[in-house]
């Protein structure tokens, strides 16, 4: 559990958390009859990195989705940094450009560069000149260990590179907080540890994370919070070692039976 020192959040590790950048407050969404968020309210703080654990269909990559309205919510109300999500429009646009988002596929465009796709957005929403969206660009490829490949082209690059230059174009955009939905779902096992290395480099350097994956060893020695979902609901808020040694649910003790005993 976290305490306030000073008007400031410390976590269980003695690492001091700022503000509050994302707050859910009694989420609820429906697809048709299907009631797949149920109540559910969440905070994340500056320099926090939260993992979201749960089975599948417990609505946890719905829940990420919503933070940048990629899904709409039916009740309730999510704010980034103290504003509320826009619905739609020009002020969605503002807000999610604060928002980074990593998928399962990396969405690169096939026919630009790897310079190309990092710079585009810097460019056109940004108003960056080109000189200055590609040395950061540049910047970036770097930080994420692909700036060899920067005049290559998406379908020259393995699973793991690919990933990680969807990483670099979503940090080009100076985004407060960043989501992944389960970024390494679709690589094969030896690209998942470099995506991974990646990830944790940025949770170091005191990104705010969102992170929808099954990597459990990530999960238990990168976050600062467990928070697992099932069945639409958020069961458990805990820290990995509070999470993994003493699971307050029976469903969670349940799932982690079957994910830890493989």
């Amino acid at each position: 559990m976290s305490s306030t020192i000073t008007g400031t959040q410390v976590d269980h590790n003695g690492k001091q958390l700022g503000r509050v950048l994302v707050e859910l407050n009694h989420v609820n969404k429906w697809y048709g009859d299907l009631h797949v968020l149920k109540d559910v309210s969440l905070k994340v703080r500056q320099g926090e990195v939260v993992v979201m654990l749960g089975p599948s269909g417990s609505g946890k990559s719905t829940t990420c989705r919503t933070i940048n309205r990629l899904e709409r919510i039916d009740e309730g109300t999510i704010l980034i940094d103290g504003q509320p999500l826009p619905q739609e429009g020009r002020e969605l646009q503002k807000l999610r450009q604060q928002v980074g988002m990593v998928f399962q596929s990396y969405n690169l465009f096939a026919h630009l560069s790897i310079l190309d796709n990092v710079t585009l957005a810097p460019r056109k929403v940004l108003k960056m000149s080109k000189a200055d969206a590609e040395k950061e660009a540049l910047e970036l490829l770097d930080r994420v260990g692909v700036a060899a490949q920067a005049h290559k082209y998406p379908a020259q690059l393995s699973g793991g590179q690919q990933q990680r230059v969807a990483i670099a174009r979503a940090l080009a955009m100076h985004p407060k907080v960043m989501l992944f939905d389960e970024p390494t779902s679709a690589l094969d096992p030896e690209m998942v540890g470099e995506v991974l290395t990646t990830m944790t480099q940025l949770a170091q350097e005191g990104m705010t994370m969102i992170v929808v994956t099954h990597e459990m060893g990530f999960a238990r020695h990168v976050a600062d919070r467990i928070v697992f979902m099932a069945d639409g609901r958020v069961l458990e808020s805990e820290s990995p070692e509070e999470f993994f040694t003493h699971p307050r649910t029976e469903r969670a003790r349940e799932f982690q039976s079957k994910i830890l005993g493989h």
